[in-house]
């Protein structure tokens, strides 16, 4: 069996790799970052099965997911609530909470074993499971920003947003009057909270406002380009694995 974990704290990814070997498993590689594991699936043959952490040092997991297809069989490892467990439940092997016991950890690989696929048969459902662990039904979201402008504090609702972009390891929002604001943590995180009916996640670089959208241009490789009312400061490509799920959003 070959199996691969993503992990972002090492001390646990040694840890579940010493408890695998025990029950006479070896695992073929560990990887601990978004950018890591999207060069290591480009380069290598997928591995059987794969342990993934959802929150990664520089993301979600499921950013993976956008960048190459993955054929393998996923077991989670999360401390998420029951909640966004269910979803585990409905599109994945088995999930395993932090820390992970061994009796569970036993199980889980006796499951897998057991309902083992073929690659080309594993479809876990990232998008579904994403959707329910980041938008559970009773989620508020982000209304309004409050920004240090000089001396000032700026108060900038989220409907005067068009984007949000990420820029030498800087995220900002980009409003429709045409300005730019510095902002604290990383798009991974006001991803989160923001309404996916209103924002959609294009790529790695850019969270777009629905209502900023002025025009959509076929784009190479079967991509989108995205021309918005105001921000001209770069392109904004949807990245080819989006394009599918983008074009549900704007239906």
């Amino acid at each position: 069996m070959s199996v691969l974990i993503i992990e972002d704290e090492k001390p646990a990814a040694r840890r579940l790799s010493r408890m695998l070997a025990e029950l006479g498993i070896e695992v073929e590689t560990m990887l601990h970052s978004v950018e890591e594991s999207i060069n290591w699936f480009q380069k290598n043959k997928h591995p059987e099965l794969i342990f993934l952490d959802i929150q990664l040092s520089d993301g979600l997991s499921f950013e993976i997911f956008e960048e190459v297809e993955v054929k393998s069989a996923i077991i989670f490892t999360t401390a998420y609530d029951e909640y966004a467990l269910k979803a585990f439940k409905l599109n994945s092997i088995d999930y395993l909470l932090k820390p992970i016991d061994e009796d569970e950890l036993k199980v889980a690989v006796e499951k897998f074993k057991e309902n083992q696929p073929k690659q080309s048969d594993v479809q876990v459902n990232i998008d579904d499971i994403r959707k329910l662990l980041i938008n559970p039904v009773d989620r508020k979201f982000k209304k309004r920003f409050t920004i240090k402008v000089g001396q000032h504090i700026k108060i900038i609702h989220v409907d005067e947003i068009e984007c949000f972009y990420s820029e030498n390891k800087s995220t900002y929002i980009h409003t429709n009057s045409n300005r730019n604001y510095l902002i604290d943590h990383s798009l991974e995180h006001w991803q989160e909270q923001l309404d996916p009916e209103q924002f959609f996640r294009v790529n790695r670089t850019y969270i777009i406002h629905i209502n900023a959208i002025k025009d959509i241009i076929s784009y190479t490789n079967s991509r989108l380009k995205l021309i918005l009312h105001s921000y001209n400061e770069a392109e904004i490509i949807v990245s080819r694995e989006r394009v599918k799920e983008f074009k549900n959003w704007i239906d």
